[in-house]
């Protein structure tokens, strides 16, 4: 079985030109629901149109998707595809990308930071998607 250690991390900017290079690579942002309206999500459309919006938990219990793997079937990702998974700072999105890679999805990828970034000391939250101005869509 696969663990934690196994999933290669990719920095935004990398994940980002991976998935701009390679069009069969896809994107599964693991947040939820909440967060893609109200924090925003990563525009991908014109590079790359392979993005799905898969909750890894849901809010507010944050229970898991035990549907997870059915859910990345149903949107018709295939098992052989590099699949870069998102979620708010890496943590989410390492455990979902352990599942898809045990059950032999892949290559799999964790972004390192996630969506927002990590949290710092001064309480800010630094790096990420957003920290590397990379594409997105912001709430309206």
């Amino acid at each position: 079985m696969t663990n934690n250690h196994d999933i290669p991390a990719a920095l935004p900017k990398e994940a980002y030109d991976a998935l701009v290079g390679n069009p069969n690579s896809v994107l599964i942002d693991v947040r939820t629901e909440t967060e893609w309206r109200s924090i925003g999500v990563p525009a991908m459309q014109d590079a790359n149109p392979n993005v799905h919006f898969i909750s890894w938990q849901f809010a507010p219990d944050m229970r898991v998707n035990e549907s997870f793997l059915e859910d990345m079937k149903a949107a018709g990702i295939g098992k052989n595809a590099p699949i870069y998974f998102l979620c708010r700072s890496g943590v989410r999105s390492r455990a979902a990308a352990t599942l898809a890679a045990a059950a032999g999805y892949g290559p799999c990828f964790n972004i390192a930071e996630g969506f927002e970034g990590v949290a710092g000391p001064d309480g800010n939250r630094h790096g990420g998607w957003q920290g590397n101005k990379l594409p997105e869509t912001k709430p309206a």
